[in-house]
């Protein structure tokens, strides 16, 4: 047998020749793992540990630690090259996740950079001393120390080597720093079993005599002395096995001479060393394939120096921790990576409980008002103001109001798939509610249009059944483009991840925020689609308010209303959409900024609807379709110009009776308004009457004269003054007196009945009806009332009072 060979370069060339030889060496100190390839040097033992022993317990101390993710510095050496490949076998074996492997020669700053920008907290170096000190210089520098960090390096540095090998411009105090609390890893040079051996001796009492030795010769100690110890002992084993095998064989052959060559020799002790198994100064002696397994201890550096804190066995494959002995820099052991906590981006509780309660305020102020437009809904002001259309108003804004309550649900309070129902029932009901009310809005603004504006178009009855038509078309376009949107490109919930924030309680995590939103791929095609029409929507209903802006009748005529509404409603709609958009990665903002914005438009909405009349209703609710000032229509206002000119011209005595003509054409004008209505209802009683025979109280005779007298009055303003002078001087019989004589001694009914009295009554009471605005509230078609008609469609007269006033129900 061969005992030694210490330096790698010649040990490996020795072994390699010694299969030819039918030799055994057997090696104290060569730890390189380029002597572990069996297939290279079989004849090859070890009584040191390899260097890639140490990987299965650095293994072995990771899993006990729960690190499943560390990084690898290593020195561009083969002998560190060699420890970090096994150690990556060794690592995918135990599914530990190597995060980054770096290589240096020289300068290891840059790579120790990638570390840290890996987030790699658990780092294995391989690396002699004289590196060491630049690599825990530049983790100082880049701040990879404390207790978020663990380094594990080797453990065969010379001591003080921080002091010997200090090469880099960080002081010692420095190094110490980043050193702290670093674990180094190492074969154990004797047993810490105080057990006697093979040799009799105990560890300890070896030591005491191999250093009194030392003392007498005056030499170095030697880090593989207890090596070398036993390995003299492995070979006093294994020669005196094979010499007692041979004797056996010798006694067994009959003849009791035989011989044996070198080959078989030579397989016998390779045999026996295999078999080898004692108790030394190192430990316990066995090899597997020709690597020693021994004891591997664990140090850690405290306050300038190493400490052990424990050993791995790897016969037994047992980790052995010396309680309380490893002291970490923080309150725990270092995480393996930064773990992130994902944190939902959450509405405040309290700021949903105030915004709700402000909503369910807004809602009961609702339901008052359809409480109050139900109760009213026959009296005059409520009737004329279309209390169907006023319920559509209502139920809008209670629409809009309840979807604050589902924009303030997240994730915190639904499941994933309850979140993306939402995110559609929320859309569905504020666009739906939007349309209801103002569609109800501008819908009677444009029946009051059509009335009063669009004075050549033929008169027609406009009721509340076709502006729900028209209320229902809106909401038509509504559900075709949700549908659409639902169909072709529904909306999604998305999570948006923002960047790590650290942990405002200071544990070692990181927190990742996250929002989550209602998304869809072509989500600004849609929003576009949908913001055009409502803008359009709302552009009509201002051009509807202005149109109608002189209708001076405040129970038809919402325009100045509708006015504000729809200018506070668009200047906030434009500021919350914009402010929501930035503010999106905000949700407590973008919440209250939302359902600031609907709560306003919604109750300032409702209550220029409907305080007004309110007000009315308590202070003078006889006034409700009396024009509180009298206002002209352009051609109105240019006859009075040109009475005003025809005026100067008049002299000085007759001012004071042109004004008291005026005042009393003012006043005649307003009556005509009253009498208006009371011959629409009339005429409304005989279109809707079956019989054929007429009947007219005598009574209304008076009424009629009046109509006719105030018309023949109010027909000219170029000739008012000559045709008011007429009306006053002449008699009323005149203005019948070219009637046929022949009807003049006939009945009262059949003088009313007559032909001419029909043609003259038609012949004035279409130009008021072309004017009034009843035919809006359930008057006639103007063509009904044609003496061309046929016989059957003849009215019959109905017995009314004087006094009593019509309000039509198409209302």
């Amino acid at each position: 047998m061969i005992f030694g060979g210490v330096c790698p370069s010649v040990t490996s060339i020795i072994a390699e020749s010694l299969e030819g030889w039918n030799l055994v060496q057997l090696s104290f100190a060569a730890t390189t793992p380029v002597l572990a390839d069996k297939k290279k040097y079989p004849n090859f033992f070890r009584t040191v540990p390899s260097d890639n022993a140490v990987n299965p317990a650095v293994v072995k101390f990771l899993n006990y630690y729960n690190w499943s993710r560390v990084g690898t510095l290593t020195q561009d050496v083969q002998r560190f090259s060699e420890v970090r490949n096994d150690l990556t076998n060794e690592l995918e074996k135990a599914d530990i996740q190597i995060a980054d492997t770096e290589s240096f020669s020289n300068d290891p700053c840059v790579n120790v950079k990638k570390l840290k920008d890996n987030d790699v907290r658990i780092i294995i170096g391989q690396f002699d001393e004289n590196l060491a000190s630049k690599v825990f210089c530049c983790a100082y520098n880049l701040n990879m120390f404390g207790s978020k960090y663990q380094w594990i390096i080797p453990g065969w540095y010379q001591g003080n080597w921080w002091e010997q090998a200090n090469t880099t411009n960080c002081t010692t105090k420095k190094l110490l720093t980043a050193m702290e609390g670093y674990i180094s890893v190492d074969f154990e040079p004797l047993s810490a079993r105080q057990i006697k051996g093979i040799s009799g001796r105990t560890p300890k009492e070896y030591e005491r005599e191999y250093s009194r030795v030392l003392q007498q010769k005056g030499v170095e100690a030697s880090k593989f002395h207890g090596f070398a110890y036993d390995g003299i002992w492995v070979i006093a084993k294994t020669l005196t096995r094979v010499m007692e095998l041979l004797r056996v064989k010798q006694r067994q052959n009959p003849y009791h001479n035989f011989t044996v060559d070198d080959r078989e020799v030579g397989k016998m002790v390779l045999d026996v060393m295999n078999e080898t198994n004692f108790n030394g100064v190192t430990g316990q002696v066995m090899f597997r394939n020709g690597e020693r397994m021994g004891t591997i201890k664990f140090n850690q550096f405290h306050e300038g120096q190493e400490v052990k804190v424990g050993e791995y066995n790897a016969i037994a494959d047992v980790l052995d921790l010396i309680n309380n002995s490893i002291r970490f820099q923080g309150v725990e052991p270092p995480k393996d990576r930064t773990f992130v906590r994902l944190q939902r981006r959450h509405i405040n509780v309290p700021l949903y409980s105030i915004l709700s309660t402000i909503t369910i305020l807004g809602m009961l102020m609702a339901g008052a008002f359809l409480f109050f437009n139900i109760k009213n809904r026959n009296h005059r002001l409520i009737k004329m103001s279309s209390p169907y259309m006023n319920n559509l108003i209502i139920l809008g804004g209670m629409l809009s109001y309840a979807s604050i309550f589902l924009f303030g649900l997240d994730g915190g309070f639904v499941s994933d798939k309850e979140f993306e129902t939402l995110c559609t029932v929320r859309t569905w009901i504020l666009i739906v509610g939007y349309t209801t009310a103002f569609g109800a809005m501008f819908a009677k603004t444009w029946r009051v249009h059509a009335i009063f504006k669009n004075v050549k178009m033929k008169k027609k009855i406009i009721k509340d059944q076709k502006l729900l038509i028209i209320v229902g078309g809106m909401l038509l376009i509504d559900l075709c483009i949700l549908i659409c949107w639902q169909i072709v490109d529904p909306l999604k919930r998305t999570v948006e991840e923002y960047s790590l924030e650290a942990d405002p309680q200071g544990r070692d995590i990181a927190i990742r925020p996250f929002l989550e939103h209602c998304e869809n791929t072509h989500m600004t095609i849609w929003l576009g689609i949908v913001y055009a029409y409502k803008g359009l929507l709302m552009l009509f209903g201002c051009f509807l308010a202005w149109e109608t802006r002189n209708v001076s009748i405040p129970a038809l005529n919402d325009s100045k209303y509708i006015g504000m509404a729809v200018y506070n409603v668009g200047i906030m709609c434009i500021i919350g959409a914009a402010v929501s958009f930035l503010t999106r990665d905000q949700p407590n903002v973008q919440f209250c900024i939302v359902a600031l914005v609907i709560i306003f438009c919604s109750t300032i909405t409702l209550c220029l609807v409907f305080v007004p009349k309110l007000i009315t209703m308590r202070t003078n609710p006889d006034a409700a379709t009396q024009n509180r000032r009298l206002k002209f229509t352009q051609n109105q206002k240019k006859e009075d110009s040109k009475t005003s000119t025809s005026v100067t011209s008049v002299n000085q005595a007759n001012t004071s009776r042109l004004d008291g003509l005026q005042t009393d054409n003012h006043r005649l004008r307003m009556r005509i308004t009253e009498l208006d209505k009371e011959l629409e209802e009339v005429t409304m009683q005989l279109q809707d009457t079956p019989e054929k025979t007429p009947y007219i109280k005598q009574n209304h005779y008076p009424d009629a004269n009046n109509i006719l007298s105030i018309r023949n009055f109010t027909d000219g303003k170029d000739g008012e003054k000559s045709i008011l002078k007429n009306h006053l001087e002449q008699k009323p019989q005149a203005q019948w007196g070219s009637m046929d004589p022949s009807r003049i001694n006939r009945g009262p009914l059949e003088d009313i009945n007559s032909p001419e009295h029909i043609q003259r009554r038609l012949s004035l009471q279409l130009p008021i009806l072309h004017h009034a605005y009843l035919p809006s509230i359930g008057g006639v078609d103007a063509s009904c009332t044609s003496p061309n008609g046929s016989p059957g469609s003849s009215p019959r007269h109905r017995h009314m009072p004087p006094s009593y006033r019509v309000m039509v129900s198409g209302l």
